[in-house]
Formats: structure tokens, C-alpha cells, sequence
């Protein structure tokens, strides 16, 4: 009888810190941006041969993305993005119309939760460069909230598992 009263314990204390681990909260921010080279809001006289957007961690490089859309609405960056550091980089040809140009970007966090924005840049002079495709309007709009694994299987699995077990602890063990 000892025995069992021992092992109930054990199992019970075992189930409540199950139960607190699995219910703490995961510290886990999600990238912020940093900074962007050109800087948010800036005037240049050039285009910039690159583009930038630094996060405060190392993004993901799966699923990266980072555009140069132009006041007539067409890209203007060349090539794939790519993870430098901290940083998501893109090339950009020679710019053509003065105007307002979009950064939009989208990655994964380290924590695997996609982040995506814009940012953006003024050109004062026009360039004679040649535009891209037309943009894809939805890369520019992306919801910050679109992904990501939801964490409500978790806790269901997690209390279905500490009710079951506690319930197997205060069960009366049956009298011989």
C-alpha cells in the first residue's frame, strides 16, 4: 500500500511539471527590422545598385523574398534575394522614372514565423534603365499574421495527456 501511495506521488508530481512546461510560453520574438539600405523615406538622386533590409537575427534564407517595385508599378530588382548576415539583399539595374519605389520584403524569422513589410525610397532623378515584369500586387500586401504553425493542437494534446495521466494517478487502486 506504501508502495503505490510512493508511486501516485511520483507520478503526480512527474504530470504537474509536464504540465508547467508544456503550458510556459515559448521565448520566442519574431525579427524586427533594423534598418534598410536605402534608408525608409530617403531621397536619391541614383538608384542604389543593391537593396537591403537588416533584422536584428539571422533570417531563414527558405522562403525569402525582397522586391523593387517602381512608381510605374514594374520591377525593378534583378535576381534572386539572398541572406547576408542579418541582412536579405537583392540586386537592382540602372532605375528608370523618378518617383516613389517600394521595398517589399517577406521572411522567416529564426523562430519560423514569417514576417513580411515595405519599406521605401524616393528617386529624384529619372534613370534609363528598363523595367522588370509588371509586380505581382499580392507580394506587396502580405499579412505579417499568414503563417506559421497554430499552437492550439499543442495545449489540446498537452491537457488531454495530464488529464488522463492524473486521472490514472487518483484512480483507487482495487483491494485484494
Amino acid at each position: 500500500m506504501r508502495r503505490a501511495t510512493s508511486l501516485r506521488a511520483v507520478l503526480v508530481a512527474v504530470l504537474a511539471a509536464s504540465a508547467l512546461l508544456i503550458g510556459a510560453p515559448m521565448a520566442s520574438a519574431h525579427s524586427v527590422v533594423t534598418g534598410s539600405d536605402p534608408a525608409d523615406g530617403s531621397q536619391l538622386e541614383t538608384g542604389p545598385t543593391q537593396v537591403s533590409v537588416s533584422f536584428n537575427e539571422v533570417p531563414q534564407s527558405q522562403f525569402a523574398t525582397l522586391n523593387v517595385v517602381g512608381p510605374d508599378g514594374n520591377l525593378w530588382s534583378k535576381g534572386d534575394p539572398r541572406i547576408e548576415g542579418q541582412s536579405i539583399v537583392v540586386d537592382v539595374g540602372e532605375l528608370g522614372p523618378a518617383g516613389d519605389y517600394t521595398i517589399a520584403y517577406r521572411v522567416t524569422s529564426a523562430d519560423g514565423h514569417p514576417i513580411s513589410g515595405t519599406l521605401g525610397f524616393t528617386l529624384t532623378t529619372a534613370g534609363s534603365g528598363s523595367p522588370g515584369a509588371p509586380a505581382d500586387a499580392s507580394a506587396a500586401t502580405d499579412s505579417e499574421d499568414g503563417g506559421g504553425i497554430p499552437l492550439w493542437p499543442f495545449l489540446v494534446a498537452g491537457g488531454l495527456v495530464f488529464g488522463g495521466g492524473l486521472a490514472f494517478a487518483l484512480r483507487k487502486p482495487k483491494e485484494q
